[in-house]
């Protein structure tokens, strides 16, 4: 059975129905598809600067690993667990975001305009804690802070215009059909 949630629509005005479980699959969708463009770009960005490819993953993973240190288990760090953190946390704030879009009338994007400004707040927002722990746990100095906090905030805005584009996309109102 499809749980569904009332949408207004402007147009028409009566009451639509968006079901949750499509925000939920575009929400997926577009956080996976955002994860893997902004990873893409962050590895050419930097190849074309002369570093690893896998830099950013590496440093996730390092982070995570002390995360999970700190919290009395040990994982391994490096690429694989960055790797594994970013394609699970990238769908599941994406899967959050489309639920959210679904749910709440407030969220719900009339135009993908709207829907891509509160894709890129919601990341760009979402992500501060997440991020302010990467300086701590490995001891960055002042100049990488700098660094790692200007690309995280290019790479994460990539991130919410993928994610507000698709659900935006996946979410709009079914054209209307008059005879």
């Amino acid at each position: 059975m499809d749980r569904t949630i009332p949408r207004v629509s402007l147009e028409e005005g009566h009451a639509r129905r968006a079901p949750l479980a499509r925000g939920i699959g575009w929400g997926f969708i577009g956080g996976l598809v955002g994860t893997m463009v902004m990873d893409i770009l962050l590895m050419g960005t930097f190849l074309a600067v002369g570093r690893p490819a896998l830099l950013c993953f590496s440093i996730v993973g390092d982070t995570a690993a002390r995360v999970f240190a700190l919290a009395g288990a040990e994982i391994a760090g490096g690429v694989p667990a960055g790797v594994a953190a970013h394609y699970i946390i990238g769908p599941l704030v994406g899967l959050l975001f489309g639920a959210a879009a679904a749910a709440f009338p407030a969220l719900r994007a009339d135009t993908l305009k709207k829907s891509i400004v509160l894709a890129v707040l919601y990341i760009e927002i979402l992500s501060q804690p997440l991020l302010a722990m990467t300086p701590i746990l490995l001891k960055m100095t002042a100049p990488v802070v700098a660094l790692w906090y200007g690309g995280s905030f290019v790479m994460h805005l990539v991130l919410g215009l993928v994610l507000g584009s698709i659900v935006g996309y996946g979410l709009r109102p079914a054209p209307s059909r008059h005879c």
